[in-house]
């Protein structure tokens, strides 16, 4: 299924129910030794294996991405309560280790999350989209920044698809043209 999903470029639940993001870029698979560096960062704090994760990227995903016109790069944030725990957030501390174009503005503070208390892990993907509904918003000073743009969002780990298809409907709502993602590992799960 996997490789079929390759070769057609859209996964067989996008052909099923589009998405509201327009692309995403996907460096692997959440297994293996990448899978354990990202747990290193992620679990044990360790920021170090931060810039090797990104300097796999930088190195593999460069030709893919670097003739791609954007004007935002964002992380998915975290909740500021989840952030005070994990004392940072794992997709910003990638993304402003990715190297893209100068004119591609990075930025932490656009995209906000409100904090909600339900786990994602084990969840089915009609699960996964209602906890996720509405759980993200705007900074209302940056609204103006946002209309008719295009905006990569960047999240370390892909799993149903749902958190960054809400990203995208409130962007989009919010007036952006075009969402990308840019993604670290994609599971490889496919009953959700």
């Amino acid at each position: 299924m996997i490789s079929a999903e390759i070769i057609d470029r859209q996964c067989k639940k996008c052909t099923q129910n589009m998405p509201y993001f327009d692309q995403t870029y996907c460096l692997g698979f959440y297994d293996g030794k990448l899978q354990n560096a990202l747990h290193q960062l992620k679990y044990q704090k360790r920021l170090a294996y931060a810039h090797g994760l990104t300097s796999i990227w930088n190195n593999v995903m460069s030709e893919h991405i670097n003739e791609l016109e954007a004007d935002f790069l964002m992380p998915v944030p975290l909740s500021s309560e989840k952030l005070k725990l994990r004392g940072f957030n794992q997709s910003w501390e990638l993304l402003r280790r990715i190297q893209c174009k100068s004119s591609i503005r990075k930025t932490p503070y656009i995209l906000k999350r409100h904090h909600h208390h339900e786990q994602h892990a084990g969840s089915s993907l009609l699960i996964r989209q209602a906890n996720i509904r509405d759980a993200f918003y705007l900074e209302r000073d940056s609204l103006s920044l946002l209309q008719n743009k295009s905006v990569i969002v960047f999240d370390d780990v892909m799993t149903s698809g749902a958190t960054l298809d809400e990203i995208a409907r409130i962007l989009k709502d919010n007036g952006v043209l075009r969402v990308m993602n840019w993604v670290l590992l994609r599971t490889t799960k496919t009953s959700f």
